[in-house]
């Protein structure tokens, strides 16, 4: 199996609860004996999908296919992962009780709120880093300063603070606490839209005052945060982790409809990643697309990089520096008429 072949393979794999066609298909590859497990292990865990993995390939009961020892380091590492995600939660709830209690909304985003919410059949089955919410802007300020007052801090005494150029404060962490915490004031790097404003009227509120983004809205900023803020637009990259969130908000709500109704300037972007994830995953029903031109060019380009890994971190390097010198100049000229990118600019070199 080579790089491609596994990837796909894994794609599939993260489908079998839901979709009988790739169960059948995953089970025969499986059966044929041709799987390279090693292989399997180290893209599903570059990918942050590993536990993902274990989880459906359990559901489905194909684990009595599989070596005992790889069964054993899976059911391990899930385990893990879901002890750690159960201490993020209850973070999560924490930090939600405090906020209230100062009259401040967080919007839990990510993994995070997709934990919070239940999307998983099982809270090992998503990797998370950070804990991730969203503030009103106005009271953004005031938020890092009642985490501040309640334990949290920067990683280091000589931070930069960068939230100038970011969507959010540097991340900030609490003694004995697992997770590090990223309070934002938007959610994508080229809002155009799609801001606390726009999602604020159409929030979920679960149990225990917990408030996270509708399907809809989480729908776009599952796209909008691979596409744009990671800047695979661009690079052609693909993450398992973000397209396994796609998926399992394809359950809850229909993503072709909420992509085609939400005008954006990047709209082409955000189904430019339905496409691929749907190519990926094999073709589920409710990753169903309008086909353009453009979406087939993208498909074409991504595979094409997943086949050419020399030319893939080539374009990657390209794109990195585009962005990099294109950030510093929009930097210093901003710097000429906003005081609080002079000031970013005096911190950072004096």
């Amino acid at each position: 199996m080579n790089y491609k072949d596994t990837l796909l393979f894994i794609g599939k794999c993260l489908t079998i609860t839901h979709e009988k066609n790739n169960r059948a298909l995953v089970e025969g590859k499986i059966k044929s004996g041709l799987v390279d497990w090693e292989a399997v292990v180290k893209v599903s865990t570059t990918h942050y999908v590993f536990p993902a993995l274990y989880c459906n390939l359990n559901r489905v009961n194909f684990l009595q296919y599989l070596p005992t020892d790889l069964v054993e380091y899976m059911k391990h590492i899930t385990d893990l992962n879901r002890e750690r995600n159960q201490q993020i939660i209850a973070e999560a709830k924490e930090i939600n009780e405090l906020l209230l209690s100062n009259n401040i909304i967080p919007i839990f985003l990510k993994g995070t709120g997709n934990l919070l919410e239940g999307l998983y059949e099982d809270i090992a089955e998503r990797m998370v880093g950070d804990i991730d919410f969203l503030v009103n802007p106005e009271k953004f300020k005031l938020t890092v300063n009642i985490l501040k007052e309640n334990g949290y801090k920067e990683k280091t005494s000589d931070y930069l603070d960068n939230t100038v150029l970011n969507r959010h404060y540097p991340k900030i962490t609490k003694k004995e606490k697992i997770a590090a915490v990223e309070v934002h004031y938007k959610m994508i790097t080229n809002e155009k839209g799609f801001d606390y404003n726009f999602v604020e009227n159409s929030l979920k509120k679960l149990t225990n005052n917990i408030n996270i983004l509708s399907y809809e809205n989480q729908v776009l900023l599952t796209c909008f945060n691979k596409q744009i803020n990671e800047k695979a637009q661009w690079t052609k990259t693909i993450s398992l982790r973000n397209s396994y969130d796609l998926y399992m908000l394809s359950k809850r709500a229909s993503i072709k409809t909420v992509l085609n109704k939400f005008y954006h300037s990047e709209s082409d972007y955000l189904k430019n990643f339905l496409a691929i994830t749907n190519y990926i995953f094999g073709s589920p029903e409710s990753l169903e697309y309008v086909k353009t031109h453009k979406t087939k060019s993208y498909i074409k380009k991504v595979l094409f990089f997943i086949n050419n890994p020399k030319e893939s971190a080539d374009n990657k390097k390209k794109w990195d520096l585009y962005f990099l010198y294109k950030h510093r100049f929009s930097v210093i000229l901003k710097s000429f008429y906003l005081k609080k990118y002079r000031k970013y600019l005096f911190d950072k070199f004096f």
